[in-house]
C-alpha cells in the first residue's frame, strides 16, 4: 500500500506541478529568433567529429579525449563564450587515479567450525585501496547490514541497533520496495553506503551477491579522483575522508554460507528488508585480510566557459548546462569493431550544450544570471569529472543555483514527450513545465524508473553537491498514437548503447535534437531570468539529505 501511495503522491506533484505552471511561457522576440535559428545540422556537425574513429572512442586521459577538449574549447571560444575554467583558462584539471591490487592479497574467513575454504575470484575478490598503500584486518567481526542504508528520516536504518565499531559490514545491494524510485536509486549509491559504514565506525565493507554469476575482473584496475589536497575526492571503492581498510565482494554461495553460520534465514532477511523492516544482525565469523596496491595518476580535463549575466546583482549567480564529453575507448571487437565512439553517448549531449551556447550567443542582451557550460570527463568510470566539478568548482559553489545536463538524449525518433529526471524534487520543475507546454512537448513519468538513471548520470553529482538538477530524457510518446518509444529504445539499447556500434551512422533523428535543444536552452533560460533561484521541495528526501551542503 506505500508504494502505491508513494506512485499515487508522484503523480499528484506531477499534475500539480503542471497545473500551478499553466500560465503561459513568454519569450522575448529576440530569443525566439535565435531559438528559430539552431539547425539539426550543426548539431550532427559535432556529433560527427566528436564520435569519429580518429578520436578513439574518447577515453579519459588518452590523446583522443584531448582531441575532444581541443574541440569543444575551439567551439566556445568561436561563439564569444568566456573561459572559466583553471586560472583563466578553459580547463579544469581533473586528476584521475587509477589503482591496481598487488599480487598477493589475502582474505580469510574464520568462523566457529574453523576456517573456510575460499577461492580468491571465484568465491571473493578484494579492491586495490585508492588512497592507503598497504591496507589490513586482523580477526575483525563480520555484521550483517542489510542494504548499508542508514536513512533514519526515512524510516529506515539498517544500523539501528548494530554494533559495526572495528568490525566489516556485509551488505547485499537494493532498497526497500517502500522507497519511491529515486530515492530508492540515491540508497544504492555505493559512494554514500561507504560513508554510511565509516560514520558507524566499520572498517570495512564487503559487497555480497545475491545472484550466480561470477565477480568483477579487476585487471584493468578502479577509478577514483583525486582533490586538490591528493586525497581522495570520489570513489566507490573508498569511503572518503576515512580510514578503511578493506573492500571486498563475495559470491552468492559465500553469502549464503556467511548467513548460514550465524544460524540465519536467507529467505526471511530478504523479505524482511525489502517490506521496509531491517533485519541486521551480527554473524559468528571474523576476517582477516591484506592487500598492497599500486596507482596510475592520469590527467585529464573539465572544459568550463561561461556567458556574465546582464543583471548587477544576479550576475554573480550561475544556471549550468552540462554534459560528458568522454566515452570508453577501445575495448574488445563487437561485430568486428572495438572503437567506441559515442555518438550518443555522449557526443549528442556535448553537442546539445554547444548548440545552446550558441543561441545564447546570439542574445544582445543575455540573461540575469550568468550561464556556465561545462563540459565533464570521467562520467563513464563513475561520474568522477561531475563529482570532482561539484566539490570544487571554478566558481564559488554558493552560487550555482541549478544544473541541466544533457546525456544521451536518445535522439533516434520525434520529440513528442519528455521526462524530467529529478524535476519532481525540486522547483525546477515549474520551468520544465512551461518549456515543454510552449513547445508542444508532453511532460511524463520515467516510463522506466527501475533504470535508476536518476543517479546514473553527472546531474546526481550537483545533487549530492546540495544544488538542485535534473536530466531531460526522452518520454513515451510516439506519432502513430501507440506512445510505446520505449520499447523502440530497448532494442536501440541492446545493439547500440556502450558498444562500438554507436557511431555516426545509428539511428538518428536531427529534427529531434533541435527541439532538445530549444527546450533543455528555454529551461535553463528561465532559471537564468527569475530572481528567486530554485529551491528544494518542501521536506524533499534530496533537499533534506544534501540542501545544506
Amino acid at each position: 500500500m506505500k508504494t502505491l501511495f508513494l506512485k499515487t503522491a508522484l503523480a499528484s506533484l506531477l499534475t500539480a506541478s503542471l497545473a500551478h505552471s499553466q500560465a503561459p511561457l513568454t519569450v522575448p522576440k529576440p530569443v525566439a529568433a535565435a531559438l528559430a535559428q539552431v539547425q539539426p545540422e550543426a548539431i550532427k556537425a559535432h556529433i560527427a567529429y566528436l564520435a569519429d574513429d580518429k578520436l578513439q572512442g574518447r577515453q579519459a586521459g588518452t590523446p583522443g579525449y584531448q582531441m575532444a577538449v581541443d574541440y569543444v574549447t575551439k567551439q566556445l571560444k568561436s561563439l564569444g563564450v568566456q573561459p572559466a575554467g583553471d586560472a583563466g583558462t578553459y580547463i579544469q584539471n581533473v586528476r584521475l587515479r587509477k589503482a591496481f591490487l598487488k599480487p598477493g592479497a589475502t582474505f580469510a574467513a574464520m568462523g566457529a567450525q574453523g576456517a573456510m575454504p575460499l577461492t580468491a575470484g571465484q568465491d571473493y575478490i578484494v579492491y586495490p585501496s585508492p588512497e592507503l598503500p598497504a591496507t589490513s584486518v586482523q580477526d575483525a567481526p563480520l555484521a550483517f547490514a542489510g542494504f548499508g542504508i542508514s536513512a533514519p528520516e526515512l524510516g529506515y536504518d539498517d544500523y539501528a541497533g548494530l554494533d559495526v565499531k572495528g568490525k566489516v559490514v556485509v551488505i547485499v545491494r537494493g532498497a526497500p520496495r517502500t522507497f519511491a524510485s529515486t530515492v530508492a536509486a540515491a540508497s544504492q549509491d555505493l559512494s554514500g553506503i561507504l560513508q554510511a559504514a565509516a560514520r558507524h565506525g566499520a572498517v570495512g565493507l564487503v559487497v555480497a551477491s545475491t545472484r550466480a554469476g561470477t565477480l568483477p575482473d579487476l585487471k584493468r584496475g578502479t577509478y577514483s579522483v583525486l582533490g586538490p589536497n591528493g586525497k581522495v575526492a570520489a570513489s566507490r571503492t573508498f569511503a572518503v575522508g576515512s580510514r578503511q581498510q578493506l573492500y571486498a565482494a563475495v559470491n552468492a554461495a559465500t553469502f549464503q554460507r556467511l548467513m548460514q553460520t550465524a544460524g540465519l534465514d536467507t529467505a526471511q532477511m530478504f523479505a524482511s528488508i525489502k517490506s521496509g523492516k531491517p533485519a541486521s544482525a551480527p554473524l559468528k565469523t571474523a576476517v582477516s585480510a591484506s592487500a598492497e596496491s599500486t596507482y596510475q595518476d592520469i590527467e585529464s580535463f573539465n572544459v568550463v566557459g561561461k556567458f556574465t549575466g546582464s543583471d548587477a546583482r544576479l550576475r554573480d549567480e550561475y544556471v549550468v548546462h552540462s554534459a560528458h564529453l568522454d566515452h570508453l575507448g577501445i575495448t574488445a571487437p563487437v561485430r568486428g569493431d572495438s572503437i567506441n565512439n559515442g555518438a550518443h553517448d555522449n557526443a549528442s549531449g556535448v553537442a546539445c550544450v554547444l548548440e545552446i551556447a550558441k543561441i545564447y550567443s546570439k542574445l544582445k542582451e543575455k540573461p540575469k544570471r550568468s550561464m556556465l557550460f561545462v563540459l565533464m570527463t570521467g562520467e563513464e568510470l563513475g561520474l568522477l569529472g561531475s563529482a570532482a566539478f561539484a566539490a570544487n568548482p571554478t566558481v564559488p559553489k554558493a552560487s550555482i543555483v541549478a544544473d541541466v545536463n544533457m546525456d544521451m538524449p536518445t535522439i533516434i525518433a520525434p520529440l513528442l514527450s519528455v521526462v524530467a529526471l529529478g524535476g519532481q524534487h525540486s522547483s525546477l520543475l515549474q520551468p520544465v513545465s512551461r518549456a515543454a507546454a510552449y513547445m508542444g512537448i508532453t511532460l511524463e513519468q520515467d516510463p522506466e524508473p527501475e533504470q535508476n538513471r536518476f543517479i546514473r548520470s553527472d546531474q546526481y553529482s550537483f545533487v549530492t553537491a546540495g544544488i538542485p538538477a535534473l536530466h531531460l530524457k526522452y518520454g513515451n510518446k510516439t506519432a502513430d498514437g501507440k506512445n510505446n518509444l520505449n520499447e523502440t529504445v530497448q532494442k536501440w539499447r541492446a545493439v547500440t548503447y556502450h558498444k562500438p556500434q554507436d557511431d555516426i551512422n545509428g539511428l538518428f533523428d536531427f529534427e529531434a535534437g533541435k527541439k532538445y535543444v530549444q527546450l533543455c536552452f528555454l529551461i535553463g533560460y528561465q532559471v537564468a531570468q527569475n530572481p528567486v533561484r530554485p529551491t528544494w521541495n518542501k521536506g524533499d528526501f534530496f533537499g533534506q539529505r544534501y540542501g545544506s551542503r
